[in-house]
């Protein structure tokens, strides 16, 4: 796709629409901007009443090797105008762990 007609899209878009991947980085730089922890991928978005619920997998501490580096899992709420209201840590691990138990 040109970078044309991705503006175009862009322009036809409502302004009042968000897609999912605007909610998706509006969680993930508020949360950056607001903790100063890096935020490695997005692993789940799910829409509730009052907004949004963002999974985020984020840098915690990070060691050398990498594969002991510490990461951890968030939960992000925003709300429907896509302003960050809350976040709690779901658990923390290592980055060579598998999720197999």
């Amino acid at each position: 796709m040109s970078q044309d007609s991705s503006a175009d899209q862009d322009a036809q878009r409502p302004a009042s629409r968000s897609t999912v991947a605007d909610r998706l980085d509006a969680a993930r730089r508020q949360f950056e901007e607001v903790t100063g922890i890096e935020v490695e991928s997005a692993s789940g978005i799910r829409k509730s009443d009052e907004g949004w619920t963002v999974t985020l997998e984020a840098l915690e501490l990070r060691r050398i090797p990498d594969t002991v580096s510490l990461l951890a899992t968030y939960t992000v709420e925003i709300d429907s105008d896509g302003e960050l209201v809350g976040y709690e840590r779901r658990s923390r691990y290592t980055r060579g762990r598998s999720d197999s138990r």
